[in-house]
């Protein structure tokens, strides 16, 4: 298993402190992301049961698995946010923050006292940033969003799926993930923005903007063609021969987004002539009659097995790739050697062996981050009040309370 990496990894966002009232995927993956960066952040969970994807199957030595999956790298508090002592917490820590994340439904940071009328009064210079379903304007922005509801909203179950299934989530949570990488783009900039201006910024991301996002080119097509995209399984509406196929044994993915890819496929498959039928010659044309190029590609991908298509594939620079299980992708070598699944560091008998995913960019050749593993709830009280100035009198004074 490769190490994320044996030098000392650079820390882009070193000294920006994150104080992080999110929860599930969205807001925590963005901080995570930030923590690898570099950053400090503190997650502060719900007293008593934490995080929401603390309590999610599957588990692992007792700590579930999503969650495991996006907040390593931060310390954790436990606080009741709606008590007075747990406001008081929070707003001491907006104090020393640089930023603040949350993804509470409408209204609730108001009611709460931790929206950005109330911290940015306690810092001005504090970078903002909420995480919704449906965003801040529009009929639907006091509506609660979660990422299959954004899904289907927005058409991306609409066109999932093979054309005569029933609706297909994508399972990896996509509008979810994607919300967060847009919520650390904003950040990133507003950081930016402050340290030019000297003022606080405040940033939004919702689930809907992203999933709205991500049909675009969906979009750009509906609107040229005024007709809905049907649904075509693995395959590509603007491209094709572009999806799985079988082989004489296993399936495989294919590739083939050009017209000199597509020669390159009948000169390798031997038959040539397939690239002077009108009906194949260009990539519109292929598109335009996609059952008889399904059916040709098809019949000569059936002609060998995939270990034997897909090194030949691979010589003549054909895109291609056999369809992994995660054990596969795991086991594979190349995931070892890019580092993007590491061993966290052991931290004590009590704990068993973890993997992680790393954050998917490089600096200067290296991974972000020293991975450190998510925390246990509360596991940082001390020191997370220590940084919001509470005295040892105030600490004994606040567990007293919070008791």
């Amino acid at each position: 298993m490769a190490a994320v990496s044996s030098s000392v990894p650079p820390t882009p966002l070193g000294g920006v402190r994150v104080l992080d009232l999110s929860k599930v995927l969205a807001g925590p993956l963005c901080t995570q992301y930030m923590a690898d960066m570099g950053a400090d952040v503190i997650k502060v969970e719900a007293a008593g049961q934490g995080d929401d994807t603390r309590g999610w199957p599957p588990f692992q030595d007792g700590q579930a698995a999503v969650f495991l999956s996006c907040n390593r790298n931060k310390r954790s508090i436990a606080l009741d946010l709606k008590s007075a002592h747990g406001r008081a917490v929070v707003q001491r820590l907006a104090a020393w923050a640089d930023v603040v994340v949350h993804s509470f439904g409408p209204g609730v940071a108001q009611k709460l006292g931790v929206d950005w009328e109330a911290l940015s009064e306690i810092n001005p210079r504090l970078v903002y940033c909420a995480i919704s379903g449906f965003g801040p304007v529009g009929s639907l922005s006091h509506g609660k969003g979660f990422d299959v509801v954004l899904q289907a909203f927005c058409g991306m179950i609409s066109i999932t799926g093979e054309t005569e299934g029933g609706a297909v989530r994508s399972p990896f949570s996509p509008v979810d993930q994607a919300t967060g990488l847009h919520a650390l783009i904003g950040i990133l900039a507003a950081l930016r923005q402050r340290d030019a201006s000297g003022r606080g910024v405040t940033v939004d991301a919702s689930l809907f903007d992203t999933a709205l996002g991500f049909m675009g080119y969906f979009m750009q097509g509906y609107w040229a063609r005024g007709t809905e995209p049907a649904r075509a399984g693995a395959g590509h509406e603007s491209l094709c021969p572009y999806q799985d196929f079988a082989t004489a044994d296993k399936p495989i993915i294919l590739g083939i987004a050009n017209d000199a890819l597509w020669r390159a496929f009948c000169t390798l498959a031997g038959r040539p002539e397939l690239v002077s039928d009108p009906r194949f010659a260009t990539n519109a044309q292929r598109v335009a009659n996609r059952a008889q190029t399904l059916a040709a590609t098809r019949e000569l991908l059936a002609a060998r097995t995939r270990g034997e298509w897909l090194p030949a594939l691979e010589q003549a620079g054909i895109p291609c790739s056999p369809i992994h299980t995660l054990a596969e992708v795991d086991a594979h070598p190349h995931t070892r050697e890019s580092g993007m699944v590491f061993d966290y560091p052991e931290t004590g008998a009590d704990t068993g062996p973890l993997k992680g995913v790393a954050q998917p960019v490089r600096f200067d050749g290296m991974r972000l981050t020293t991975p450190k593993r998510p925390p246990s709830l509360n596991q940082d009280w001390a020191s997370v009040l220590a940084d919001a100035g509470y005295s040892d009198p105030e600490v004994r004074d606040l567990l007293q309370q919070m008791a």
